[in-house]
């Protein structure tokens, strides 16, 4: 599957991209000290109040001390505080999808050895989940915890607690189909609990569809992430977020369009690449698409020429005859 992944372009640029967003984010307070500022520093002196607050200088007020410019409004370092929205972005978004596939597998495992009254019972629960308005009660959710709790741990977890449902039904599918095997029948009269049975037998098979739906997730946590920053609900100033750095954009555009595109590029960029490398984990992992690649190979090789251009090779074989 690596050697397939590895032969298409798009996924290895795609996955470049991420692995340099991942390197940015991790290395966010050594890049912010190499440019020499901080991502909660004010600079007024580079603001013209005149203005209303807009940066002086071109495109932002870049300069050898500010490499993309300075906000407007604030003065503080657009630079730094994109590379800090790297690190809140991207680490909300891989744990809320962690959150969503521990949960989905779990209860979707629950769901597929339990009972059935125990499977009516979650997939029920799983229904009303799915038929939730999530942005709705995630912004409810987000609006009455204190302002005290950790706004990047409170997004992860409400994320992930609206978001395991899919999980769950895509995991239940499955087991319901793997328990009918003969190694999990072997198994099951072998003596083995339910829990050796889901971790031993039905776990390693379900790693394909499982990994398959959280490079979809992932691109979806990072959208959520800088939804519910832009709405005001999400990450909280002076901590940085591309959303968050978004909703104070808005009313920049006009005098100051460098500090909009920054934000939404990389957010554009991020969303792009895990799409890009999820949809191509999905085409490597699905072991229909290969088969089905050399089914239409194979038919199209055995397949007799027809039309004119089969005539016409026909007639010139009699004439050689």
């Amino acid at each position: 599957m690596w050697r397939r992944l590895l032969a298409r372009r798009s996924a290895v640029a795609a996955g470049l991209v991420i692995v340099l967003l991942a390197l940015v984010a991790a290395g966010a307070p050594l890049l912010s000290a190499i440019e020499g500022q901080d991502p909660t520093g004010y600079h007024n002196d580079l603001l013209d109040s005149a203005a209303g607050g807009v940066p002086v200088g071109s495109f932002g007020g870049v300069s050898a001390d500010h490499w993309l410019g300075v906000e407007p409004g604030t003065g503080r370092d657009v630079f730094a505080r994109l590379v800090h929205g790297a690190r809140v972005s991207l680490l909300v978004a891989v744990g809320a999808t962690f959150v969503q596939i521990t949960l989905g597998v779990l209860i979707g495992l629950a769901a597929g050895l339990g009972s059935r009254v125990l499977d009516q019972l979650i997939g029920s629960t799983t229904e009303v989940m799915l038929a939730l308005p999530s942005l709705v009660f995630a912004i409810s959710l987000m609006a009455v915890v204190p302002s005290g709790f950790p706004r990047p741990l409170l997004l992860t977890l409400v994320i992930g607690l609206l978001g395991w449902a899919g999980t769950s039904r895509i995991v239940r599918a499955q087991t319901l189909g793997l328990r009918q095997l003969d190694y999990v029948s072997a198994a099951r009269l072998a003596g083995a609990s339910r829990w050796r049975i889901a971790r031993r037998e039905l776990l390693p098979s379900l790693a394909a569809p499982v990994i398959t739906y959280a490079a979809v997730l992932l691109p979806s946590n990072v959208v959520a992430e800088a939804g519910l920053s832009f709405l005001g609900v999400g990450v909280k100033p002076p901590t940085a977020s591309w959303g968050q750095m978004l909703s104070g954009a808005t009313t920049w555009f006009r005098a100051d369009p460098t500090y909009v595109l920054l934000p939404s590029a990389l957010l554009f960029v991020t969303v792009l690449s895990f799409t890009v490398l999820g949809d191509a984990v999905r085409t490597e992992l699905d072991p229909r698409a290969a088969s089905r690649l050399r089914v239409g190979t194979a038919r199209g090789a055995g397949r007799p020429a027809t039309g004119p251009s089969a005539a016409g090779q026909a007639g010139s074989k009699e004439a050689t005859a």
